[in-house]
């Protein structure tokens, strides 16, 4: 567990960039007046090597914020790796460009995560920032996966999204926290080595928790903490990046951190279920999305061997393991199959 050291830096937040100044001019201001204005807290950007004028737009109107600025984008996990490495703090807070915060939004998230030292995580609710009543995509309202692997969200089944009628109001233990603003303790992120830089983006959040409920920490969702999340801004929704990416990443997480017999069962079967949604993509005339899937199966082959030294260290490095979160049944075939749209659907309490 967690032991925090005495930092004179209690929480630094962090908002990681790139080619997004649009955003760092709507969204930074809000975060910049709605943090504390204590000596102990810190915000910082950090530039990933972006083309547009961030950095000196930053320096010029923020001279308050700390900027770190990379000379090649190292993508959404190799920002995070190399500037908090360069933060000294007690917590983290990872933020996205395009995440608008609210007045509030700050104090309830650090108060649960400084609340019992076996809270490695915490997420706020997340909200659309076009839609506003409506739970957004990644995230919502605190994250979970099914037993193939599969991630959903309380707010979200696949792409069925639901509307914000304080149906999920209370605290509650979850099985993975969005990077779209996640709340952290530095101590858990070192311990755990951060998140997995070969993921480069998408999915490496539920990896990073996946790997520290194996180590017996929680992770936990704060409805008190609201924000709202543009979501899709520098990799598009259903673009062939995203889906190569979720699903070669969403495999990946299997290949590390799922129990020997678990794996050798459940992976024909993920493999058919990818099968089935790149038919699926060609019969809704998508079939550069279909040849994502395939590539996608193609890269972890050829670096398999790579990826299995990967899965003993996480093996290795697993203490009491908290499987909380994970829900015994196919979330997909309760979507698909028996209609269930919603999470209070799935008659599941985690």
């Amino acid at each position: 567990m967690s032991n925090s050291s005495n930092f004179s830096i209690e929480t630094a937040v962090v908002l990681l960039s790139y080619n997004s100044l649009p955003l760092v001019k709507n969204f930074l201001p809000k975060i910049v007046n709605t943090v504390p204005q204590r000596t102990d807290i810190e915000v910082y950007v950090v530039d990933n090597a972006s083309t547009d004028d961030t950095s000196s737009y930053v320096r010029e109107n923020f001279p308050e914020v700390k900027l770190i600025r990379f000379d090649k984008n190292v993508g959404f996990t190799g920002g995070y790796l190399k500037s908090l490495a360069q933060i000294e703090a007690k917590n983290y807070v990872l933020i996205s460009s395009d995440i608008e915060v609210t007045e509030g939004w700050f104090e309830p998230a650090v108060e649960l995560l400084d609340s019992s030292n076996d809270i490695a995580c915490v997420q706020p609710k997340i909200m659309s920032f076009d839609r506003r009543k409506e739970f957004e995509y990644a995230g919502a309202a605190g994250g979970y996966i099914d037993t193939f692997g599969y991630p959903f969200c309380k707010g979200r089944l696949i792409n069925a999204l639901e509307q914000d009628k304080g149906q999920y109001d209370e605290v509650s233990e979850i099985f993975w926290a969005s990077g779209a603003c996640l709340f952290i303790k530095s101590d858990a992120w070192k311990i755990a080595q951060g998140f997995d830089k070969d993921f480069f983006a998408h999915m490496e959040e539920i990896d990073l928790c996946w790997r520290l409920k194996g180590m017996g920490y929680r992770i936990m969702y704060q409805p008190k903490s609201k924000i709202f999340h543009m979501g899709g801004f520098v990799i598009k929704y259903g673009s062939p990046q995203k889906i190569f990416r979720n699903h070669r990443n969403n495999l990946l997480m299997l290949i590390k951190n799922l129990p020997t017999f678990q794996l050798i069962w459940k992976t024909p079967i993920r493999l058919l279920l990818d099968h089935a949604a790149a038919l699926s993509m060609l019969k809704e005339k998508n079939p550069e999305g279909a040849i994502q899937v395939f590539k996608a199966h193609l890269d972890i082959l050829t670096h398999l061997g790579f990826w299995l030294k990967k899965r003993k260290e996480v093996q290795n490095s697993k203490t009491k393991v908290n499987n909380r979160g994970i829900y015994p049944k196919s979330m997909i075939f309760s979507f698909f199959l028996k209609g269930k749209k919603k999470f209070s659907d799935l008659d599941w309490k985690p």
